[in-house]
């Protein structure tokens, strides 16, 4: 399932304060078809909103291997081993990975926008978890926090974070400061 969303222009710029930069492009993906259809509308709905600043697409992917050829890696040789070089930052999404508050993802986000022109993809694993290949294959790494979180409600957790990101960096009055 691919869902391109939202009234963003290709090669718009975005003003965030008082500068004018280009909009990152972000891809939202996750192993496995949605069972809930609650979970899809809160999916549909923040992929929606997040359309207002940034360029962004959800994906449901069959397996890890879907996901490494999104992001341009590759297998070395068949063996588990993968490459770095890729046509897109991964970011995955693991209980081991680095805790930011919504006010330090906005940092990230704003950060990696105004440094980075590869599009940011953020991957939310399968109920299992990812393979060390996978985890390999990632930049960064980034945990929702200490809880365990079903799979697919972790999907709806890491959107609103990325909205809420973006309007903290816009200014809008949906975050204030809670």
């Amino acid at each position: 399932m691919r869902a391109a969303i939202g009234p963003y222009v290709e090669g718009e710029n975005i003003a965030f304060g008082a500068s004018v930069v280009p909009a990152v492009k972000i891809k939202i993906a996750w192993i496995g078809r949605t069972k809930e259809p609650a979970i899809q509308s809160l999916t549909d709905e923040y992929l929606k909103r997040i359309s207002r600043y940034a360029q962004v697409e959800g994906l449901a992917l069959r397996d890890e291997a879907a996901l490494l050829e999104m992001c341009g890696r590759t297998r070395a040789g068949g063996a588990n081993r993968t490459t770095s070089a890729g046509k897109l930052t991964l970011v995955l999404m693991d209980p081991r990975g680095k805790q930011f508050s919504s006010e330090q993802l906005a940092c990230f986000l704003g950060d990696y926008q105004d440094r980075n022109l590869l599009p940011l993809a953020f991957a939310v694993g399968p109920a299992d978890g990812f393979s060390e290949a996978v985890r390999s294959a990632a930049q960064h790494t980034i945990s929702l926090g200490r809880m365990t979180l079903a799979h697919e409600l972790a999907r709806v957790v890491l959107l609103e974070q990325v909205y809420r990101a973006f309007t903290i960096l816009k200014g809008h009055p949906y975050h204030l400061g809670h």
